[in-house]
């Protein structure tokens, strides 16, 4: 069935919301100066090898310039006057200086890829740790395919620009100078009435570049979109096809591909354009100077040998003004590239160490929460007041409907986000003084989806202690009833693991996911919906599991399951934001409030 009008265009009005194109458009059109000034301290620490190639652009432009006057020369002293043995000469000359060029633009294109590319190492390199840097807020409001059409897409455009392109520009422009010095040297008068047609030249080029530059900034916004869609989907092609949602997100990507195809379309004709039009004013002076050269040559005042040489020059002045148009229709796309890069780059880090924070020295796991109050936006608050303390060694439960705020307590313990108003304490020390690194690395999180990362079961259990033996690897698995489950794979320990653990059940997932928090070795661990997705059969070996994992730690569990909350020293019923129930399981049913009615409704069996 064909969708409404007003189906599409909202479709397509809150892709344009939610995209970086907006973002984009907000930049300031001097996008040019803003990028060169962000560039220039990663070219400066390869300046030697950029001035290198440089100096050897330099070269190979004048000897590229030499050639038309030695054909000049001698065609005037030499075939004019039948001197063979100067013409041989000139001819050596000839040989020498076009493998002189050949050599100068071999070792420029080298030097300047070799620069350019550790540019790109640099460029990535502080995108990545910038990005790790980042809050979870960042990510709470970023769709992941658009940071990754920055960190790959964009990247490469930047490489097309470093390795040639901007350096191939410069040539263009100085061989264009030195063109315009020979010729006027040659014949001044001659020259000048080439150069009639440069205002044609700059008209064009301007009106261009301003059409240009906005269309490669929106190309660029539509190919995000289209790899954060591609994300998207793929990571949740269980859902789409359990619901059968094959046919209409294919018609949505259709329609945001097709935008994506229609405004490179649009910069590949607008960047086209400037080729012909290019090359018809180099026509218009190219006949100019013939019509006019041949009367001075017909009375005499001109060689034919300077005529010649004129026309050649003439060729090469255009040549590399064509290059330039090509090359600048490549240089937008850089600069947009480069643009987009850079914002991420300036996205400030919202949760940062504050200056002098302190080491967080080992703790031994008391945790408070002090007349907190949070909210994700700050005009909605998650948490109000919220009052809650944990004993070193203690398992606190929090149970509570969806929103109540109960995942927004263990990011709030680990520092993810920082509150509004209060504190948070562990062992006395506000979170806010300490370093993030001294914190989190005595905070084990174990989640509802268990992450493990591209690599051997190995590998992702000593992830969080990279220095962990082999045998230590094997005692955490077996603590948590692991060791006999990765044992009986073909390759045991070094068992690859597929993106995401897909070659593992869900189960096993988790208790990898548990073992690799056992061996860090935390004093405190989070446990958020951990059990939620863990079938009957399974429940028995996580459950004993937990009561090693657990063991000696505090700990904060976020659960549905009766098995894994009524063994808690405490649980907390929490309710718009606030505790509203607190006491073992036995104490709360016997007060028959809201853990009483959650029990009653099935939480039993959830």
């Amino acid at each position: 069935m064909k969708q409404s009008s007003y189906t599409i265009h909202g479709r397509r009005n809150r892709w344009r919301e939610n995209s970086l194109e907006g973002a984009d458009e907000n930049v300031s059109k001097k996008f040019d100066w803003y990028v060169i000034k962000k560039f220039g301290p990663y070219v400066g620490r390869y300046k030697g090898w950029t001035l290198v190639s440089v100096a050897l652009m330099l070269l190979y432009t004048v000897l590229n310039l030499a050639n038309p006057f030695l054909i000049g020369v001698a065609i005037d002293q030499f075939i004019g006057h039948n001197d063979l043995r100067g013409l041989a000469i000139t001819g050596i000359v000839l040989i020498i200086v076009n493998v002189l060029m050949w050599q100068a633009q071999y070792w420029q294109v080298w030097s300047m890829s070799w620069a350019g590319q550790q540019i790109l190492y640099n460029l990535s390199s502080d995108m990545f740790t910038h990005l790790q840097s980042l809050s979870l807020s960042f990510y709470d409001r970023t769709q992941i395919g658009r940071v990754m059409s920055r960190l790959q897409s964009d990247i490469d455009v930047l490489e097309s620009m470093l390795s040639s392109g901007l350096l191939s520009m410069l040539g263009s422009l100085v061989s264009l100078v030195g063109i315009i010095i020979a010729m006027l040297a040659m014949n001044i008068t001659l020259a000048l009435l080439s150069f009639t047609v440069l205002p044609i030249m700059f008209v064009i080029a301007a009106f261009w570049q301003r059409f240009a530059q906005r269309s490669f900034r929106r190309t660029r916004a539509a190919i995000s979109v289209v790899n954060a869609t591609l994300q998207e989907n793929i990571s949740g092609m269980r859902v789409i096809q359990s619901l059968a949602r094959e046919e209409r997100n294919r018609d949505e990507f259709d329609e945001l591909n097709a935008y994506n195809r229609d405004t490179n379309l649009e910069a590949s004709r607008i960047a086209a354009l400037i080729l012909p039009l290019v090359e018809v004013v180099a026509a218009m002076a190219i006949a100019i100077t013939v019509l006019y050269g041949g009367v001075l040559v017909s009375q005499g005042s001109l060689k034919v040998g300077v005529l010649v040489a004129f026309t050649l020059y003439i060729n090469r002045f255009f040549d590399p003004i064509r290059e330039i148009s090509q090359q600048y229709s490549q240089l937008q796309r850089a600069g947009v590239a480069a643009e987009r890069i850079f914002q991420i780059l300036e996205t400030p880090v919202e949760i940062k160490d504050k200056p002098g924070a302190e080491q967080l020295p080992q703790i031994h796991g008391e945790v408070e929460f002090r007349d907190v109050t949070f909210g994700y936006n700050r005009d909605l608050p998650v948490l109000r007041d919220f009052n809650l303390h944990m004993k070193a060694g203690q398992t606190v439960a929090i149970v509570g409907p969806t929103g109540a705020g109960k995942s927004t307590i263990a990011g709030l313990l680990a520092r993810f986000y920082d509150i509004q108003q209060g504190a948070v304490l562990v062992d006395g020390h506000d979170v806010r003084d300490v370093t993030q690194h001294s914190l989190r690395s005595q905070i084990g999180v174990v989640l509802q989806e268990p992450f493990l990362f591209t690599g051997t079961i190995r590998d992702n259990i000593r992830y969080g202690r990279l220095e962990a033996a082999d045998e230590e690897v094997a005692e955490a698995a077996r603590a948590v009833g692991v060791h006999d489950l990765i044992t009986q794979l073909p390759e045991g320990y070094d068992t690859l693991i597929r993106e995401r653990g897909r070659n593992l059940s869900v189960g096993q997932r988790q208790l990898i996911s548990f073992a690799r928090a056992l061996l860090a070795d935390p004093r405190i661990l989070i446990l958020d919906e951990a059990t939620a997705n863990i079938d009957t059969f399974t429940e028995l070996l996580v459950q004993q599991a937990l009561k090693r994992l657990l063991h000696g730690r505090t700990a904060l569990v976020i659960a549905h399951r009766l098995s894994t909350i009524k063994g808690a020293d405490s649980i907390v019923v929490l309710q718009g934001g606030r505790i509203v129930e607190q006491g073992t399981h036995a104490e709360l049913l016997q007060r028959n409030g809201i853990y009483a009615s959650l029990y009653a409704m099935g939480f039993r069996h959830t």
